[in-house]
């Protein structure tokens, strides 16, 4: 009379309808993974294949620095050779010993026996312009046996600053210059070393330079040459 259950049939059904859904559900998922799996692994293979080299040209390196010319290299329109000079015996065999000259310099470089002779180690390979001489050098004041001096009658003294004297401003001015061996200072190296005001600088520079400003030249050896002095230039008030 009753051999189906309306109950148990329908659970039945609905079992065989999850069952159905969850396969399917399942299929898809399995596509799905493939699908990314699939992508993934083509990525891989482009980023793997892509081994292409690439190289960089290294910086350039810097260029090289000038070459430095030594202080004590003669450089001139007609530069001296590059040689050695000759150490000549004396005429007269002095029985005592002499005075020693400590101003005399001495350099070995000049006595290496390389080179054309009469040549300097500071000259020029194939020069033919005379070898420096002690007439050329400048020397500091406490190496000349003899110091620069205002010759007597002559005066210095620049013109003092019209704006400076109407004032009544003293003024004192220390210039750097060479006295050359004709007694005069050398206008291309006269400098101030100190002053009291910029506005007695120029004047005091035409004064040392000015024609009534003579010096009696340094002596060194008994010979005049060419010496590094300082002078100072004062600017009195009524005086």
């Amino acid at each position: 009379m009753f051999e189906n259950l309306i109950e148990s049939k329908r659970k039945r059904q609905n079992t065989l309808t999850q069952s159905v859904v969850s396969a399917v559900l399942h299929v898809l998922l399995a596509i799905g993974a493939i699908q990314a799996t699939r992508g993934a692994a083509e990525v891989v293979r482009d980023i793997v294949q892509d081994t292409s080299m690439v190289f960089l040209r290294p910086p350039e390196p810097p260029p090289p620095e000038p070459e430095k010319i030594p202080e004590n290299v003669v450089i001139s329109a007609d530069p001296p050779p590059q040689g050695f000079q000759v150490v000549l015996p004396p005429e007269n065999i002095p029985t005592e010993i002499p005075p020693v000259n400590l101003t005399e310099r001495f350099d070995p470089r000049d006595f290496t026996g390389k080179g054309v002779e009469g040549g300097i180690a500071t000259g020029i390979v194939g020069g033919t312009g005379p070898v420096p001489t002690i007439e050329g050098e400048v020397f500091l004041a406490a190496e000349v046996d003899e110091t620069p001096q205002v010759n007597p009658g002559h005066t210095c003294q620049g013109k003092y600053p019209p704006v400076m004297q109407s004032a009544g401003i003293p003024g004192r001015v220390v210039l750097q210059f060479v006295v050359n061996v004709d007694g005069r200072a050398d206008p291309g190296n006269i400098k101030v070393i100190s002053s009291t005001h910029k506005a007695f600088e120029e004047p005091a520079k035409t004064g040392i330079l000015s024609p009534g400003c003579t010096f009696r030249p340094g002596k060194s050896r008994g010979q005049p040459v060419r010496v590094l002095v300082q002078q100072a230039v004062s600017f009195r008030v009524g005086g």
